[in-house]
């Protein structure tokens, strides 16, 4: 069994020794570096480099903010500008399809009226001709006749004729020049002249020989008249 007394002498031995190589270790106040008496504080040089740091930072995304807001404006102004430029090709090519889509209509409309419809029109303006004449001729010559009832009647017959003739004509587009007071040289031919008195009597139309005709606002055969001529 251990004596107490011998322990606890060992035990300050042994707190002594440490205390020893605790003084050796121990730096003296005067050898410590001054950090506050010249140039600022570790504090306050610690807060200026984080200052720094975050300038730098913010300087940093500030620029690449810039730059992208450059790039996404010089994306959608070429956007803007190839969406301009498809715009504009499309309303030129439509107007090249409108265009040609007109052309090809008129040339149809233009190859039925010469091929198929001209000939035939033709056909029916004689008939016209030759009905108008007819009933013409057959006024004065019913007039000394004592059947007027059956002469007015064939009268009224060959008018009806005449008029279902009109509307066909009508159906194929086809419309008679108006009746006008001068002579238009774009709707007229003049087939015979009868002298003027007065010099504003030149060119008016005295009679209608044979009516004139339409086709879609195009002469299809001017009307044939007689007028006035002075001098």
């Amino acid at each position: 069994m251990s004596n107490p007394t011998s322990t606890s002498d060992g035990f300050a031995a042994a707190m002594q020794q440490l205390s020893a190589e605790a003084k050796k270790l121990t730096v003296p106040p005067t050898q410590l570096p001054r950090l506050t008496s010249n140039g600022p504080s570790l504090e306050t040089r610690l807060q200026e480099l984080e200052a720094s740091i975050s300038r730098k930072i913010d300087d940093a995304v500030n620029a690449v903010s810039r730059a992208r807001t450059a790039d996404v404006t010089i994306c959608f102004r070429q956007i803007e500008e190839h969406l301009a430029a498809i715009r504009n090709s499309e309303t030129v090519n439509q107007k090249l399809f409108d265009s040609l889509h007109q052309e090809l209509i008129k040339y149809r409309d233009n190859f039925l009226h010469e091929s198929l419809q001209k000939p035939f029109i033709r056909d029916l303006l004689i008939l016209f001709d030759d009905l108008n004449a007819l009933s013409c001729q057959l006024q004065p010559a019913l007039e000394g006749i004592e059947l007027r009832g059956k002469s007015t009647q064939w009268r009224e017959n060959l008018e009806n004729a005449i008029h279902s003739l009109t509307e066909i004509l009508h159906r194929m587009e086809v419309s008679e020049i108006e009746p006008r007071d001068k002579v238009d040289r774009a709707y007229h031919r003049v087939v015979s002249n009868e002298p003027a008195d007065f010099a504003e009597d030149d060119g008016r139309i005295v009679m209608r020989v044979k009516r004139g005709f339409l086709w879609r606002d195009q002469v299809l055969r001017p009307e044939e008249v007689v007028a006035k001529r002075f001098g």
